[in-house]
């Protein structure tokens, strides 16, 4: 039996006889239980809106995407690129041509990004499920149609179906601007609107006007060229592993494999500085919280000074008096961790289950009705430690003014 261990447990979990000193353990375990519960909801939360963030981009961010380092588009008929097509892990490809415009309708104007693409994007971005008016048709025949964000069609004032057509301008490459006439500084066409989408994402929804991509060479001018080739990965295939093979296929070609995250890449870094901020700023808390460990456990040596001088007499030397109040302040700690886990993790569990934590008053009003919640057994596993690393270290400076003391 560990005689210092067993001592402490008694000294933390058996009646004393002082309540003070137990109401002050008590309230020491209470806060850092809070503390360490607050983290694991607020890391959880984090990682909630990071989950959806991803679901709502994904819709039209694929799996996979190639586009150039340098310049803003690339030849998608090069031999590594026919590699890449010809790997048994893709199950289709899709070619982008995106470019700032410029929209008109009626006495309106905007500048938007045109989107074009070729016919395996409708798979690829699984847009059916996001038209809200209207249908995903960009041609018919030799009518050039588009498909409009839900923001953009307000502001111009259209909707799928319209009998009068957007007119598109886009400036003209490597031409100069004759000042005596601008509008020759632009190359004009017109598509009519046949749908309407809602990604509840501002990005998308107010400045995106998809169309054929045949339609965008000929107002950008350009034979073959893309600016990304999206990737779509068969079900069962790793896409890291797929990411790796064609990046090793690509090498130095001047082009860039990214996963969704990585496209991406300035939200999702957003995300992770406001969650790993509002870590440091909980575990600052964190160390007040743990002040209370200090206060306990020196309160409890002064309360014990008469044991100590017993343990003394029966032949205990320092190091044992010692390490019964270290194990104390530990126990107090690991307590403390453990019921701040368990707790947050109902929490969330309970969140997760049945929303109880609501982001408004009004249903609909955003595109979750309550705050999303995914643990993940790392950060579970971090708050775990920084918990008691920090508990640790406090009480070493306690127990050491009582070794100066023995």
């Amino acid at each position: 039996m560990n005689l210092p261990l067993h001592i402490a447990r008694r000294y933390l979990f058996a009646k004393k006889s002082h309540n003070a000193i137990n109401v002050i353990s008590m309230i020491s375990v209470c806060g850092i239980a809070v503390a360490t519960m607050a983290l694991v909801c607020a890391l959880s939360i984090f990682n909630g809106f990071t989950d959806v963030v991803a679901r709502t981009f994904s819709a039209f961010d694929p799996e996979l995407q190639i586009s150039p380092v340098k310049g803003k588009v690339f030849d998608p008929t090069g031999t590594k690129i026919e590699q890449v097509k010809a790997l048994p892990e893709i199950a289709f490809t899709s070619e982008s041509l995106e470019e700032n415009a410029l929209i008109k309708f009626a006495d309106r104007q905007e500048p938007i990004v045109l989107k074009g693409v070729s016919p395996g994007f409708e798979k690829m971005a699984n847009i059916d499920r996001l038209i809200i008016d209207g249908s995903f048709t960009l041609r018919e025949g030799d009518v050039e149609n588009g498909v409009i964000g839900a923001g953009l069609a307000m502001f111009l004032g259209v909707r799928a179906g319209f009998i009068e057509p957007v007119e598109l301008y886009v400036p003209k490459r490597n031409e100069r601007i004759n000042l005596a006439n601008p509008s020759t500084a632009f190359t004009q066409s017109e598509a009519f609107v046949r749908g309407v989408f809602a990604l509840n994402q501002q990005k998308y929804d107010d400045q995106l006007f998809i169309v054929s991509i045949d339609l965008a060479r000929e107002l950008l001018r350009y034979e073959k060229e893309i600016s990304s080739l999206d990737i779509k990965v068969k079900d069962g295939y790793d896409i890291d592993k797929v990411h790796s093979k064609i990046k090793s296929i690509l090498g130095d070609e001047g082009l860039v494999v990214k996963n969704r995250f990585e496209q991406q890449a300035d939200l999702y870094r957003m995300v992770n500085v406001e969650k790993w901020v509002t870590f440091l700023i909980l575990s600052i808390i964190l160390i007040i919280a743990v002040f209370n460990v200090v206060g306990s456990l020196t309160m409890l040596i002064i309360e014990k000074d008469e044991d100590v001088r017993i343990l003394k007499s029966l032949g205990a030397n320092n190091k044992l008096i010692t390490r019964i109040f270290l194990f104390e302040g530990w126990l107090i700690t690991l307590v403390g961790a453990i019921s701040g886990l368990v707790i947050g993790l109902i929490i969330c569990l309970l969140q997760q289950h049945f929303g109880l934590l609501k982001l408004g008053s009004t249903p609909g009003a955003f595109v979750i009705d309550a705050y999303p919640v995914s643990v993940q057994a790392w950060d579970i596993v971090l708050i775990f430690i920084t918990v008691n690393i920090i508990g640790f270290l406090a009480v070493i400076y306690p127990v050491n003014n009582l070794r100066k003391r023995l």
